[in-house]
């Protein structure tokens, strides 16, 4: 298996594959979607180990600090260094200096994770920690479902490694015309939203004022890490858990589901869905 040597390929890797195809046989290459272990550090301490996409690392560690509760906002994080891990060791580092208050409330918290893709309760060490308490969301923004259908005709233009693997997810940001102004993607759904989320917060965008798409199912976590930065609706393409719709009703978050074109279903608080102009 060969990684992909340039930078905007290198969640790529490159494989040899038998591809069958009407009954014959050929013998070539394919590329898959690289997924490595990426070791999260604070202040010298290791926290978590979560499988994901070796690309936006940076964005991935803010994301990850805000939505998890680890900092408030991303101006207490002083400092990201990602660096490769050697051979015996393989996988990826990514070590965080954060304000001294917030390491303080991590240590006491000594959670210790190990992360798979699609998996947020690795390392919970309890039942009150799966909902932690948040504030209500409240953000004024509306879209309209046309611009909603409108930033869907346009994912797969944000979806690069997806088209080329088959294998990622992708969150996208979208503003009230339905523009995708920002996107990620990762092998992880949870890792491809904290690496928008992350990607946001260090321009400074305002969270209140836009609204996400994600390619997966919207489970808790993916309702928690929105609500968590004041996102006030999320659309996601496949289906809601029971708990998130019961998450997204308690925080004042608008869940949209079953996002497909021409077709959508609105599982709560539905009053930021604005009617089209006639």
């Amino acid at each position: 298996m060969d990684f992909v040597d340039f930078a905007e390929n290198a969640a790529l890797a490159r494989v040899d594959v038998e591809r069958w195809q009407k009954g014959t046989t050929s013998t070539t290459k394919d590329y898959v979607a690289a997924e490595v272990p990426v070791a999260l550090e604070y202040n010298g301490i290791s926290h978590a180990v979560m499988m994901a996409s070796p690309c936006d690392l940076e964005d991935f560690a803010v994301g990850f600090s805000i939505t998890e509760g680890i900092v408030a906002d991303p101006g207490e994080v002083y400092e990201v260094d990602v660096s490769e891990v050697s051979e015996v060791e393989p996988g990826i580092h990514v070590s965080m200096r954060i304000a001294a208050e917030r390491f303080a409330g991590l240590k006491e918290r000594r959670r210790n994770l190990t992360g798979r893709t699609g998996c947020g309760l690795c390392g919970t060490e309890s039942l009150l920690e799966v909902c932690r308490p948040l504030q209500p969301v409240s953000s004024p923004f509306k879209v309209s479902g046309e611009a909603l259908h409108k930033a869907l005709a346009n994912v797969c233009e944000h979806q690069y490694l997806q088209g080329v693997t088959g294998a990622t997810h992708a969150a996208l940001w979208l503003d009230a015309d339905g523009k995708i102004v920002c996107a990620r993607e990762d092998v992880g759904r949870h890792n491809a939203l904290d690496k928008l989320i992350g990607a946001l917060a260090r321009k400074g965008a305002d969270f209140a004022a836009g609204a996400v798409i994600i390619t997966s199912r919207a489970s808790y976590e993916m309702v928690q890490k929105t609500a968590s930065v004041g996102i006030g609706i999320v659309a996601a393409v496949s289906a809601p858990t029971s708990l998130a719709v019961k998450l997204a009703d308690s925080l004042n978050v608008t869940l949209v589901g079953f996002l497909r074109p021409g077709n959508h279903v609105v599982y709560s608080h539905a009053q930021r869905l604005s009617e089209p102009e006639s």
